[in-house]
């Protein structure tokens, strides 16, 4: 009985004996498989990161907000300068930017042709008038004769004829004269009135025709404001509110105008109406060419003033992206009063405080979700 409890004894130590030592080794096993799993998981690719966009939030709706047209200093006055005659240019007096006066020559066509036809036009006119002077002599004898019965009545009316007819040959070449003395004086282009040139198209040895403009003239000193109307119902041709021009260059620099005309139909190619303003006694620096900003009464609805890199289209129309609640894009049709190179001024689509996507609008999605960038107010 005792051999036997001995032997229990000591396979339960045995049993326990053996777990006692690999124990260690099954925590480590289970160790490395949850490891192992641990790695496994994290292999996933992880999510794609948000794409950062600019925006702001549109502004409330402003009803006093002014029309600012960038435009440029014309003449007031332009005359398109051209020859009468084909050929060819051997002198130019003037250069851009001259002041001229009236009569001053300003270019020449070689005349060698005109002035042989001048000569020939002065031979003709001396033959005329020396065959005229014969044939009135003529007749004077012959009315001297006519009453003694020593020439015939068809001699008479002879002789008047030929005096007739020299009298119109002398009148022709006078015309002739007249003709060629003004083809050669054509060859001289001069200014017709006082002013100062503001274009030049032609350089000596230039072959030009006649009619083709080779030169501009801003006569006078009075100048004008010339600007691109998108709206022209903004303005009537018969307003004289005074307008203020400012030069953009120096905005100390102004002048007021008055609205002088409106083009009656749009250009074809820009869709805009010209307007024109005459200004009053402009400063020297208001010289033509200069840059000029005018601002005028907005007769349109209340707008929603927003930059104009936000603009984008939808099925040919304009549309914002929108940022909703979930950060996801909405691509918003809207409605324009107008726009500039800086702003759009929208008056129907979007309601102040939503946020608008301001940058990259034509590389994003509807639909898409992002993060508003840090500047974003």
């Amino acid at each position: 009985m005792t051999d036997f409890l001995s032997d229990a004894a000591r396979q339960v130590w045995r049993h326990l004996f053996g777990i006692h030592i690999f124990a260690p080794i099954i925590f480590v096993l289970l160790g490395v498989f949850i490891m192992t799993g641990c790695r496994d998981n994290s292999s996933a690719p992880p999510a794609a990161p948000l794409r950062p966009v600019k925006s702001v939030i549109a502004p409330p709706l402003s009803s006093d907000a002014s029309l600012v047209l960038t435009g440029e200093i014309r003449a007031h006055e332009e005359v398109a300068l051209a020859f009468r005659l084909d050929g060819r240019v051997v002198s130019r007096a003037v250069e851009l930017g001259d002041r001229v006066s009236a009569g001053q020559s300003l270019a020449a066509l070689e005349n060698d042709q005109s002035r042989n036809q001048l000569s020939s036009a002065r031979a003709d006119l001396d033959s005329a008038r020396a065959a005229e002077r014969v044939a009135a002599l003529n007749l004077h004898r012959m009315r001297l004769l006519m009453p003694g019965g020593a020439i015939a009545r068809s001699q008479l009316d002879s002789a008047q004829a030929d005096w007739q007819s020299a009298q119109s040959r002398r009148l022709s070449s006078e015309a002739a004269l007249k003709n060629a003395q003004d083809n050669l004086s054509w060859t001289q282009l001069t200014a017709p009135a006082a002013g100062r040139i503001t274009a030049i198209t032609v350089q000596p040895g230039q072959v030009v025709s006649a009619g083709q403009n080779v030169m501009t003239l801003a006569a006078g000193d009075a100048r004008d404001a010339v600007f691109d109307l998108t709206t022209p119902a903004l303005l009537r041709p018969d307003d004289r509110t005074p307008l203020k021009v400012t030069l953009l260059a120096d905005p100390g620099v102004q002048a007021s105008g008055t609205v002088r005309d409106i083009s009656p139909q749009a250009d074809p190619q820009t869709r805009t109406w010209r307007l024109r303003i005459s200004l009053n006694q402009p400063p020297e620096a208001m010289a033509p060419g200069a840059t000029v900003i005018v601002s005028l009464p907005d007769a349109q609805p209340p707008v929603i003033v927003l930059p104009a890199s936000a603009l984008t289209r939808s099925a040919d129309k304009p549309a914002l992206l929108v940022v909703d609640a979930a950060s996801r894009l909405q691509l918003r049709p809207v409605v324009l009063a107008r726009f500039n190179a800086q702003q759009i001024f929208v008056t129907a689509g979007i309601r102040p405080g939503e946020r608008v996507v301001t940058a990259g609008v034509s590389t994003l999605q509807p639909g898409e979700k992002v993060a508003l960038s840090q500047e974003a107010p």
